[in-house]
Formats: C-alpha cells, structure tokens, sequence
C-alpha cells in the first residue's frame, strides 16, 4: 500500500503535488492546511485523512481532529501536526510511526521501533527549505518505508 502524506499547505496547493500523489491508496494531511478546498482536491486522487494545524483556527479545518490513529496493514500511524505536543509514548502506544508537520523541514528518523516521518511542506515556500511530500509504503510484516519526495517548482 503506498500512502502520500503531506502536510502545512496554508491554503496553497501547487500544481506538482497531485502528479507527484498519483497512484496513491491514501493520503494523509499532517495540518496546517488552511482552506477545505484542499482536501477536497484531494480526495479526487485517494481517500483523506486529515488532522488540524496551528493555523486551522476557523471554518471547516477547524473541526479537524488535534490527532488520529490509523491502522493500515498492521501497523498504527499517529497522525499530529506539531511534534512538540506528542504527550505519550508511541513505543507503548505500540505505533509503527509518529507522522507530524510544522516545521517544514522533511525529516525521516528512527527511534527504538518507531518510524518518525515529517513529509516538509508543500505549501508556501519558508526560508530556503525545499517543496516537498512524502511517500509511505506500507506492507503488512514488514518494516514501513517512508521516502521523501522533492518537487520541482516552476
């Protein structure tokens, strides 16, 4: 199963993000997504699953969950935009990953069992940071695979 996460949009999605997401199962949204008509145009590639961002404050984004929990294959993801509020143990929680936003920095980390995965942003450009997604495969018995993707803006 290849699962597309992205995350920290702030109501711009560019043009490269959907052919980069195609041929995806899902997609995750890790907030900070700032307009629903992006997951709306999401959800015209693979089912979505968002949760809010620090800038999801009103409308629609605002009733988005503060975290998930999915399972895909055997494993559970927690889903959360800002790494710094993670109040528990995912290694006791039993999570396969941490998946999380916020900083715009992509960053593909593991801790004792768990997969921690920041897919960077795809939004508005911050500092000098890349436009990124990320890529997770998924495969029940196996250890998940995440990948960052680089898009090449125009």
């Amino acid at each position: 199963m290849k699962i597309g996460v992205v995350s920290d949009t702030h109501g711009l999605l560019r043009p490269e993000v959907l052919p980069a997401l195609a041929g995806v199962n899902h997609i995750l949204h890790l907030g900070d997504v700032g307009s629903p008509s992006i997951l709306k145009s999401l959800q015209k590639i693979a089912p979505v699953h968002a949760v809010r961002g620090n800038i999801d404050r009103t409308g629609p984004c605002s009733r988005l969950p503060e975290t998930d929990v999915l399972l895909f294959e055997g494993h559970y993801l927690y889903l959360l935009h800002d790494i710094g509020t993670l109040h528990l143990d995912p290694v006791a929680a039993k999570f396969s990953a941490v998946l999380y936003g916020h900083s715009h920095r992509p960053l593909i980390e593991r801790r004792k069992s768990v997969l921690y995965f920041n897919p960077g942003s795809c939004g508005p450009r911050r500092f000098d940071l890349p436009v990124t997604i990320g890529v997770l495969n998924v495969a029940s018995g196996s250890e998940l695979d995440a990948q960052i993707v680089d898009l090449e803006i125009s």
